[in-house]
């Protein structure tokens, strides 16, 4: 609550110390244009919580796919997981996006949509964290476990599905719903190439009033209350994991 009491001081002191006057007849919601404004903004959200679970969800499968290499005997499958990370992890997002977009389709001879390419390019980007993630926890799993699943004379796949991922999924599941915070902010970068989210509604509609502090300044408060509420969530899924 401090927080935010701050961030509203700073926000609307600095109008009355200087000449310059905030123009929030433009979200009034009892206006009709302020009203076609806000639901056009705020039209971002389903969108941005869409591509975000969509990615999410397929980096956590790509991601530990990924992190089976480095649990392998074999020194290529492990560099094979070594160079997936470093190399992913050491592109920026944004360019990921660009390339996959705009190269992509030029290097293949096929075309994606926005919506796909956007996708694409945060499953990939996250799937690097991902890895680490699942391989940290498999990791974390005891010696003896892996003893006892050879001892009942379950091959790999058994061992890792009935004996080391139960017990290791719970302890990464916080840090991977604590990655989807962060997908969820960098969600906002695909706007760059046309997707429909919260930062390009904020864009378009910067450009058709021309006021970029007043719509940009809510495009904070929509990104603010959308991950305090993810973040609550995942709080509260901690303590249930730590309880059980």
């Amino acid at each position: 609550m401090k927080f935010l009491k701050y961030l509203i001081l700073f926000i609307f002191l600095p109008s009355c110390s200087s000449a310059f006057e905030w123009s929030w007849y433009l979200l009034d919601p009892n206006t009709i244009k302020g009203l076609t404004n806000l639901k056009f903004l705020i039209s971002g959200f389903g969108i941005t919580i869409y591509i975000s679970v969509i990615s999410i969800i397929l980096s956590m499968i790509l991601g530990f796919l990924v992190a089976l290499p480095s649990l392998a005997k074999s020194k290529f499958l492990t560099y094979f997981n070594i160079f997936y990370v470093e190399i992913v992890r050491a592109i920026p997002l944004l360019v990921l996006i660009l390339w996959i977009y705009y190269g992509l389709p030029i290097m293949l001879d096929i075309s994606f949509s926005p919506f796909v390419s956007g996708i694409i390019a945060l499953t990939i980007s996250e799937s690097a964290f991902q890895a680490e993630i699942f391989r940290a926890g498999i990791n974390s799993i005891t010696k003896g476990q892996h003893e006892v699943a050879a001892s009942l004379g379950m091959n790999f796949w058994k061992k890792m599905r009935f004996v080391i991922m139960p017990q290791a999924i719970k302890t990464v599941l916080p840090a991977l719903a604590n990655q989807f915070v962060y997908v969820l902010k960098m969600s906002s970068l695909v706007s760059i190439i046309g997707i429909g989210d919260l930062t390009r509604k904020a864009n378009e509609l910067v450009v058709t009033t021309y006021r970029p502090l007043e719509i940009y300044t809510f495009l904070i408060f929509e990104y603010l209350i959308l991950i305090l509420v993810v973040s609550y969530l995942v709080r509260r899924l901690e303590k249930k994991l730590k309880y059980k």
